[in-house]
């Protein structure tokens, strides 16, 4: 993706979220948005002998923080983060997973064709917000009862 094009994205988003700070999600590339961290990645451009090959779309890649994984949960949390990726977010070209250190991220790759705009993706920001807070309140803080009632594979938790 071109720089210009990536800079005009951000200003739409920092447009759409009413940011004035512009300039500084620009440097930083980390955005919040409804308490959620959110990292904002242009992928490198392709070195010479890569491009020859079948050029990609442009994609902006997000990277959305939900928070620490529950202490003596973090393995079990895993497997369902996991099983969420096989049926709820495949279809959206996202992956749930946990960081080096722990942190549950969900990332986000968005294909930037012609009717994608700040605006829309401050829409799909908002959505994968929602599916953070669900998480969070459903999962990650339920009491152990609740907790292992999920865990043994009570998939009703999974919502799209």
């Amino acid at each position: 993706m071109s720089n210009a094009r990536f800079e005009a994205i951000v200003q739409q988003i920092c447009e759409a979220l009413n940011l004035t700070d512009v300039q500084g999600v620009l440097s930083r590339r980390v955005l919040w948005v409804d308490g959620f961290e959110v990292y904002l990645h242009m992928p490198a451009a392709q070195a010479d002998d890569e491009a020859q090959q079948v050029p990609e779309e442009e994609a902006l890649f997000l990277r959305i923080s939900y928070g620490l994984a529950p202490a003596g949960r973090t393995l079990t949390v895993f497997r369902l983060l996991l099983e969420a990726n096989l049926s709820v977010y495949a279809q959206d070209q996202a992956q749930l997973g946990l960081n080096d250190a722990g942190v549950i991220v969900l990332i986000v790759r968005v294909p930037l064709d012609d009717d994608v705009d700040g605006a829309w993706i401050c829409d799909l920001l908002a959505h994968y917000a929602e599916h953070g807070r669900y998480w969070n309140n459903n999962i990650f803080i339920a009491h152990d009862e609740m907790f292992e009632g999920i865990a043994t594979g009570n998939y009703l938790w999974l919502r799209a």
